[in-house]
C-alpha cells in the first residue's frame, strides 16, 4: 500500500502533538521517581476530574473507533450493547465499590488478595493473578490497541504491519517509562482533548457531506438493504430494519434476543467491582468522594458522549465504502477519504493521542503487577524505593514488547475483545462477593479463575463459538459451570483465618454479610465505624444508569434525525440526573471523618 501524502502542515501538527506529550512526560519524571506510590498511584493525590478523564482516555484507544465502526456495519446500533452494558457495572462500582478500593490503600487490585484472604493459598493466588493479568490479559489488550493503530498507519502511511508496530513501540516506549502515573494522568488529559477534537471533526464533515442527520440514516439503511440483498457486494452487514435500532427485533432471531439479554443482565458483572485500570485510578484519588466522582465522570464521557462520532462514521461508511473485506478498515478509510490537508495531520495526532493514552496506562498497570505483586513480593522484598522504580521502568519495556508481539499475531480487534471477556467470565462473581461476604476464600477465587480459563477455551471447540456467533452462549455456560464449582469449593473448604478477616474489616470497613466478624471487630475497636450502604446507594445506581443511557440515546437519535425521540430522552436525562444529585447527598461519606488508624 502507498498510503496518502501528508502536507507539511499535517506533519507540523503531528510534531507539535509529539513534543507536547514528551514535554509532559519529562515534567513529571523526577516526581514519579521518588517511590512506587508516586510512580504507580500518583502519591494518592489525584482529584476526580483528572482521575476520571484519565479513565476515559485510557478506554479510548485507536482500536475502539475501528471496532465500533465494524459493529455498526455488521450488527447495527444494538450490537454495541456488548460494551454499552458495561455502564451498569461501572455505575455500580461508583456507588458500591469505589470508596472501598480507595480506603484499602494498596498499589494494585491484586494486592487485595492477600489483604483479604491471607496465607499461602492467597500468596499463590496473588502470583497467579499478577502473571495472568500482566502476561496474558494485559498483553492481549495491548495487542489489540497496537493492532488498531497499526491498521490506521497502514492505511494512512502505507507502512507494512511489522514496520508500523516497530515504529509505534519506539514512539511510546520512551515517554511512558519516564513519569509513571503522574505523567500518564496529565498526558491522558491532553491526549483525550486532542482525540475528541479529531473524531468530532471527522463525524461533522461526514454528516454534512451525506446531507445532514436525517439523510445519513435514510441513505445508510438503503445501502444496508442493497448489501443485505446481495452479500457478494461486500462484507456482511446488519439487518437493514435493525441498523439504527437500539434493541433487537424480539419477533426475529432468538439468538439476537438472547445475546441482547445476556448483555443487559450478565455481561456487565465483570466490571462491577471497578477493578483493573479503573481501580488503579481509584487508588490514586485523594479520598472516597473523589473516587466516586471520578467514576461518574468516566461513565458520562465513556458511554454517553465519546462513541457518538464513531457510530456516525461507521454508519456513513455503509454509504461510501460498501465493498470492504475487513470492516474494521472502515474508519481509517473514511479518515483518508474525507479529511483535507491540515485536518489529516490533526486526525493522525488524534489517533496517536488515543493510542498513546491507552498504551501508557496499560504499560504502567501491567508493570505494577510485575513489580509490586511478583518482584517485590516474591523476589526482592527489602529493596530500596529507587531500586523498585528502576525495575518498574525495565518491566515497562517488557510489557510493551509482549504487547507488540501479540499485535503481530493478532488480526481482529473485535474477536480479541470477545475472547478475553469470555475467558474471564467465570470468575466475575467472586470479586464482587469478596467485599460483602466473609465466607468467600482464596480457594473460591482460585477455582473460579482456573475453571473459567479451562471451560471457556474448551467451548471454543464448538465452531460457532469459535467464530463469535455464539459468544453469549459461551459466556452463560462458563458462568453457570464456574459458579457451581466455586460454591462447592467454598463450602467444602475452611473459611479464611479469623484474624485476617478482622484486619481486613478494620481497614476496608465493608458492609454486607460479615456477621460474626463485624460483631467482634466492633467490640475490639469501639471507635470503628462500618460504612453504611443505604437505599440511596441503589437510587444513585439506578438513576445514574438512566441518566447516562438517556443522554447516550438522545445524542445518537439527534444525529440521525429522530428529534422527537431525542427530546423525550433529554427529559428523562434531566429528571434522572436531578434524582441522582439529590440522592448523592444521602450517601455515607463518614470514612472521611472517623478513620481508625492502622497499627
Amino acid at each position: 500500500m502507498d498510503g496518502i501524502a501528508l502536507a507539511p502542515l499535517d506533519w507540523a501538527v503531528i510534531a507539535v502533538y509529539g513534543v507536547a506529550s514528551l514535554w509532559i512526560g519529562l515534567l513529571f519524571t523526577k516526581r514519579a521517581s521518588q517511590n512506587l506510590s508516586e510512580y504507580f498511584v500518583a502519591g494518592r493525590k489525584l482529584g476526580w476530574f483528572l482521575a476520571g478523564t484519565s479513565m476515559v482516555a485510557t478506554s479510548f484507544a485507536a482500536d475502539t473507533p475501528l471496532a465500533i465502526a465494524r459493529i455498526v456495519r455488521t450488527q447495527g446500533f444494538q450490537g454495541n450493547w456488548y460494551w454499552w452494558s458495561g455502564l451498569i457495572g461501572t455505575t455500580m462500582a461508583a456507588f458500591f465499590f469505589a470508596q472501598l478500593w480507595q480506603r484499602s490503600k494498596i498499589l494494585t487490585d491484586v494486592e487485595l488478595v492477600e489483604l483479604r484472604y491471607g496465607g499461602k493459598t492467597a500468596a499463590g493466588l496473588r502470583m497467579f493473578h499478577a502473571c495472568f493479568r500482566s502476561v496474558i490479559a494485559n498483553t492481549i489488550t495491548l495487542a489489540w490497541v497496537f493492532l488498531g493503530m497499526q491498521k490506521i498507519c497502514t492505511e494512512v502511511f502505507g507502512w507494512p504491519k511489522l514496520t508500523a508496530i516497530v515504529i509505534l513501540v519506539t514512539l511510546t516506549l520512551f515517554y511512558t517509562t519516564l513519569s509513571g502515573m503522574w505523567g500518564v494522568a496529565y498526558t491522558d488529559l491532553m491526549q483525550f482533548i486532542v482525540a475528541m477534537i479529531g473524531v468530532v471533526m471527522l463525524a461533522w464533515i461526514v454528516v454534512a457531506d451525506v446531507g445532514g442527520p436525517a439523510a445519513l440514516a435514510q441513505k445508510a439503511v438503503e445501502a444496508a438493504r442493497v448489501l443485505h440483498a446481495d452479500p457478494t457486494l461486500g462484507s456482511p452487514v446488519a439487518d437493514p430494519d435493525q441498523i439504527i435500532k437500539f434493541v433487537p427485533n424480539f419477533a426475529g432471531s432468538d439468538l439476537a434476543v438472547f445475546t441482547f439479554l445476556v448483555f443487559i443482565f450478565i455481561n456487565w458483572w465483570g466490571g462491577a467491582d471497578g477493578s483493573g485500570f479503573l481501580a488503579q485510578r481509584l487508588f490514586s484519588c485523594k479520598n472516597g468522594r473523589h473516587a466516586v466522582g471520578a467514576l461518574l465522570w468516566y461513565n458520562i464521557w465513556n458511554y454517553a458522549i465519546r462513541a457518538v462520532p464513531w457510530v456516525l462514521v461507521g454508519l456513513a461508511s455503509l454509504i461510501y465504502l460498501p465493498n470492504l473485506a475487513d470492516p474494521e478498515m472502515a474508519y481509517p478509510k473514511m479518515m483518508v477519504m474525507f479529511l483535507p490537508v491540515g485536518f489529516r495531520g490533526l486526525m493522525v495526532a488524534a489517533m496517536l493521542a488515543a493510542f498513546m493514552s491507552t498504551v501508557a496506562t496499560h504499560i504502567n498497570w501491567g508493570a505494577s503487577y510485575l513489580v509490586n505483586d511478583l518482584y517485590k513480593r516474591f523476589v526482592v522484598r527489602r529493596g530500596s524505593e529507587s531500586h523498585y522504580v528502576v525495575v518498574s521502568k525495565i518491566m515497562s519495556v517488557v510489557v510493551v514488547l509482549m504487547g507488540a508481539y501479540g499485535a503481530w499475531r493478532l488480526n481482529s480487534v473485535y474477536r480479541a475483545w470477545l475472547f478475553l471477556s469470555a475467558m474471564m467470565a467465570g470468575g466475575v462473581l467472586v470479586p464482587l462477593l469478596r467485599w460483602y461476604w466473609w465466607r468467600v476464600s482464596a480457594k473460591s477465587e482460585l477455582w473460579s479463575l482456573v475453571a473459567s480459563f479451562v471451560i471457556s477455551n474448551a467451548l471454543l471447540l464448538v465452531p460457532k463459538i469459535q467464530t463469535g456467533e455464539w459468544y453469549s452462549i459461551q459466556v452463560v455456560l462458563t458462568i453457570i459451570l464456574c459458579t457451581v464449582i466455586w460454591l462447592v469449593v467454598t463450602f467444602l473448604t475452611k473459611p479464611v483465618d479469623k484474624e485476617v478477616l478482622l484486619n481486613f474489616y478494620r481497614r476496608a470497613r465493608p458492609p454486607g454479610w460479615w456477621g460474626p466478624i463485624a460483631k467482634e471487630a466492633h467490640v475490639r475497636w469501639p471507635g470503628l465505624t462500618a460504612q453504611q450502604f443505604r437505599v440511596s446507594n441503589v437510587i444513585c445506581w439506578l438513576s445514574g444508569i438512566a441518566t447516562v443511557y438517556a443522554a447516550m440515546m438522545g445524542l445518537q437519535w439527534a444525529f440521525i434525525g429522530l428529534f422527537k425521540e431525542a427530546i423525550i430522552a433529554g427529559v428523562v436525562m434531566v429528571v434522572s440526573a436531578a434524582i441522582l444529585l439529590k440522592a448523592v447527598g444521602y450517601l455515607d461519606w463518614s470514612e472521611q471523618e472517623d478513620p481508625v488508624p492502622l497499627d
